[in-house]
């Protein structure tokens, strides 16, 4: 073997112990405390007895209080787009108009039409009491008063439905100006002047009410019953928000709850009525929905940082009177604000650890951290003792 290998054979074996000595340090570092070892330094809370809201936190979407896109009751061509896109408009505002050409002529046909109409009738009734003088006098006979009779009644419903076809003339005049059927906002153009319109068939505009606003959401069918409950008594308060907002938050009105649960999904849709005055939000947009579908009576109430997940559920560390931990497997009815409600396993009064959980063990003693001892627990109280415990 030459020296060039046995050099390489020892450089190789030095870094295999190498590597081996610092896992090993480490896995030892990483080893939870003993029951007999050092106290092991963490922070701890007393569970207190209070009050918990049982919120529901969704995912909703804006939705147009109302919402409609406009098309043409007659063919035509566009002559004016009178709206600016995103404009706010009032009720009845006009948006856009037809070439109202054709529909003038045709209304002036009609009007011609009525008028002769018109003067027929008057002749025939002139006839009418005309014959009608004659038969008094013996002059003309019953069957000829009858047909003057006819004729006038004749005139007189023609003139009846020529009057019907002047004013669908002058419906089809005005249908050529496009207007806004509630105050709301428009949305982009979608036709241009010399745009050909075809009835009921060409999107003209869309107009969305967006005061108020719905915001629709769905919640999981399990919860049916706690709201019907909630809702019993009138509207429900819903909290929305923005995704990520700071802060920002504005309260609806639940009112609305489907009649029926959407069986593909498992969820029922729900309606709450918005302010949207300063029209902060638009539909079709994401927002958080917060609900309380109940408030928990005297729960016993722990820091979300004591509630640890394992592979057997939730559980915590709590701090017995001599120091030691004992791990308690916990029910989480709901958490709020930063605190759980314990529905199991807790009881109000009792201190929990809510740091260092990692190097613990069931029996292990620790040490209320320098300077972070919370107010009533074994180790605030007593402070000689927890120094005790911490001589080596």
């Amino acid at each position: 073997m030459n020296k060039k290998l046995r050099l390489s054979l020892i450089a190789a074996l030095l870094l295999a112990g190498g590597a081996a000595y610092w896992g090993f340090s480490a896995k030892t570092a990483e080893k939870p405390a003993a029951k007999g070892g050092a106290p092991v330094p963490v922070l701890v809370a007393k569970a207190e007895a209070g009050e918990m809201p049982v919120l529901l936190n969704l995912v909703g979407r804006g939705e147009a209080y109302e919402g409609v896109t406009l098309k043409s009751r007659v063919d035509g061509q566009v002559l004016a787009v009178d709206y600016r896109e995103g404009q706010a408009v009032k009720a009845g505002e006009p948006l856009l108009r037809l070439d109202p050409a054709d529909f003038q002529a045709k209304l002036a046909q009609a009007e011609a039409v009525v008028a002769r109409d018109q003067a027929q009738l008057n002749k025939a009734q002139a006839d009418l009491e005309r014959y009608l003088g004659l038969k008094a006098k013996g002059f003309v006979s019953e069957e000829k008063v009858n047909e003057m009779r006819t004729n006038a009644s004749a005139a007189a419903a023609s003139l009846k439905a020529d009057m019907a076809a002047q004013e669908l003339a002058r419906l089809q005049l005005s249908y050529t100006t496009i207007r806004a059927p509630f105050a709301g906002v428009v949305g982009a153009r979608l036709v241009f002047p010399g745009s050909s319109v075809k009835i009921n068939d060409t999107a003209l505009v869309v107009v969305n009410r967006v005061n108020p606003l719905y915001i629709s959401f769905s919640v999981p069918e399990r919860h049916l019953p706690a709201l019907r409950q909630a809702m019993q008594g009138g509207a429900m308060p819903v909290k929305v928000s923005l995704p990520g907002g700071k802060g920002q938050q504005w309260e609806a009105k639940a009112r609305f709850i489907d009649n029926a649960v959407d069986a593909q999904t498992g969820t029922i849709l729900l309606k709450a009525v918005l302010d949207n005055r300063e029209q902060k939000l638009t539909p079709g947009q994401f927002v958080n929905v917060s609900m309380v579908l109940d408030t928990l009576k005297e729960a016993v109430l722990v820091p979300n940082e004591a509630v640890q997940q394992g592979a057997e559920g939730n559980y915590l560390y709590a701090v017995k009177d001599d120091g030691s931990v004992e791990m308690r497997k916990v029910q989480v009815a709901t958490s709020h604000a930063g605190r759980s409600a314990i529905a199991q396993g807790l009881l109000a009064g009792e201190t929990v650890d809510t740091d260092g959980q990692m190097r613990l063990m069931p029996g292990a003693k620790v040490v209320v951290k320098a300077g972070k001892e919370a107010p009533n627990t074994p180790a605030a109280a007593n402070p000689g003792k927890a120094a005790e415990a911490a001589k080596p």
